[in-house]
């Protein structure tokens, strides 16, 4: 299974695969539909690792405070990140020239394998960096018993 996002391909069907969950397809979705709306969706990268003990999540969000990100666990093992970037307000004495920055509502969704703990999940945002960690149970290798051979 590849961490990799197949933009070429269809939607994946897999429980385990981690953007089988992720709303926004590049090959559905136009140039012409693409709205303002959606940039901020669509620019926000999140990296997946996975270390011996957890599962780190890290998004860039630059100028968002930690109080317009929500981080959620749903039900069948769904981390869901999501936020929304506020339009600047104009003032009738300004003229905007160029508007490059994203605004609008954004939210990404990941599938956790089996072995994440659930109710131990912890987040915390620095310099406009969301680091969710989401550590992972001991697999427990199986007890190899040798039996002895009768006869």
């Amino acid at each position: 299974m590849s961490l990799i996002p197949s933009f070429f391909a269809g939607r994946r069907s897999s429980v385990f695969d981690p953007f089988s969950l992720d709303v926004w397809d590049p090959l559905k979705d136009s140039l012409s539909t693409f709205s303002r709306e959606n940039s901020a969706f669509v620019g926000t990268r999140i990296d997946w690792k996975e270390t011996p003990e957890a599962h780190v999540f890290k998004a860039d969000l630059p100028g968002l405070k930690k109080e317009e990100v929500k981080v959620e666990i749903e039900d069948d093992r769904v981390l869901q990140i999501s936020g929304e970037r506020k339009v600047e307000k104009e003032d009738k004495n300004e003229k905007w020239h160029r508007v490059e920055r994203s605004s609008g509502k954004f939210m990404r969704r990941f599938r956790l394998p089996e072995n994440a703990k659930m109710d131990q999940v912890k987040a915390s945002m620095e310099n406009g960096v969301l680091t969710v960690t989401v550590p992972k149970e001991e697999v427990k290798k199986p007890e190899v018993k040798a039996i002895d051979i009768s006869g």
